[in-house]
């Protein structure tokens, strides 16, 4: 049975169109649903609107969800539209009237921002964790070849002398960049929807939504119910700009270890085992990982604009629109994730070649020009003294 339904009936290409494909994207949910779902029905004890016997029939019935969930067991059907509708109807159908009971005083539209949050939350934690895996990876290769001298590049041109410890430092210092960056999101978005209902908040009903946002490990809960609304067109975004900020630090270290594994630079070999080959020619190691890699920059970079573009000109309160922006959502987490994994291997099997790294002479004007400064020459004319020879 539906949420929404009071026994109407709905046009089955209607259904179908509306559910889309909600249904299917929600079993990532369904744990923190479980989650969302006993912060609430115990807040709705602590008012009196349920029996401790409700209470831990609610507590039983989500837990053995749960552990169907983990097994790969929970079912969620099209005409159950996503995973909060599977969940209450599985709690009736066991729990009886317990079960009819745990959607009083919230709206689906709190219920999903709620599970949204918490998913990002988990998700932010692993992105962070991959993001120091990075970093671990690039301080690793910086202490076994950092010395090693290389050219530095200015306009696709050598510029300077630079090390290989310099280089890799860059992104282990993007990679940290972008923590702090998933850092600041977790502290904003430390604050539970659940309690706005549908936008407007509870009436008559007095649920206390501050210790339904404890239980979940919420800081506090929104209080303006409305902008709990609004947060759905704000915190998501937010969370895909952040992927697309990792995924830019990854499409410029992709981009260096194409060009600078290429037989013309030679600078850096990739293990035989992150290329693979060509269907014509028997010489070909191709370096598929780093251009997809730096292709999905764009991927993530377009989900986020969609989903940026659906949250313009909508007035205030929930829109339906919001739902299009889930499975961006999820493709920008799940391409972060992926690429940050096989970036930190990928670093990890680098191995630079100190003959082919060793700087061009011309590399040290700079270095000549700084040195006729020291002794007493202005800059301009030091400049102008050692460009010569390169005119």
């Amino acid at each position: 049975m539906k949420l929404w339904d009071k026994g109407g009936g709905l046009n089955k290409d209607i259904e179908s169109f509306t559910v889309g494909d909600d249904y299917l994207l929600d079993r990532r949910l369904v744990k923190h649903d479980c989650a969302a779902s006993l912060a609430h029905a115990k807040a709705l004890r602590k008012a009196g609107l349920l029996t401790a016997k409700e209470l831990a029939d609610i507590s039983a019935g989500l837990k053995a969800i749960a552990a169907l969930d983990a097994k790969g067991k929970f079912v969620i059907k099209r005409e159950d539209e996503d995973c909060h509708t599977a969940i209450e109807n599985w709690l009736t159908a066991r729990c009886g009237e317990a079960g009819k009971k745990v959607h009083t005083g919230r709206s689906r539209n709190d219920q999903v921002l709620t599970a949204l949050r918490l998913y990002e939350r988990e998700a932010l934690t692993e992105l962070k964790a991959r993001l120091a895996a990075l970093a671990g990876a690039a301080q690793d290769l910086s202490k076994k070849q950092g010395r090693l001298p290389m050219p530095g590049y200015t306009h696709t041109r050598r510029a300077m002398p630079t090390t290989v410890g310099t280089w890799i430092g860059c992104f282990a210092a993007a990679a940290a960049d972008d923590a702090r960056l998933a850092d600041a999101l977790i502290k904003i978005m430390d604050q539970s929807p659940l309690g706005s209902a549908a936008g407007f908040g509870v009436p008559v009903l007095n649920i206390d939504k501050s210790y339904s946002a404890k239980l979940m490990g919420f800081d506090r809960a929104i209080e303006n119910p409305i902008y709990a609304q609004f947060t759905r067109s704000k915190f998501e975004p937010a969370v895909m700009h952040l992927c697309s900020q990792i995924m830019l630090t990854l499409n410029k270290l992709a981009t260096d270890l194409v060009l600078f594994s290429t037989p013309e630079f030679g600078f850096v070999t990739l293990p035989g085992a992150f290329c693979t080959g060509s269907s014509i020619m028997p010489q070909k190691k191709n370096p598929d990982v780093l251009e997809l890699v730096r292709g999905k920059y764009h991927v993530v970079l377009g989900e986020e604009f969609k989903a940026l573009s659906l949250a313009g000109n909508l007035i205030s309160g929930y829109n339906r629109d919001a739902q299009l922006a889930k499975g961006p959502l999820f493709a920008c987490l799940d391409t972060a994730l992926a690429s940050l994994n096989i970036m930190a291997t990928v670093t990890a099997g680098l191995k630079f070649d100190s003959e082919r790294c060793v700087p061009a002479p011309e590399l040290f004007a700079t270095e000549e020009a700084y040195r006729l400064v020291k002794s007493g020459m202005p800059f301009r004319d030091a400049y102008r003294k050692v460009g010569e020879k390169f005119r």
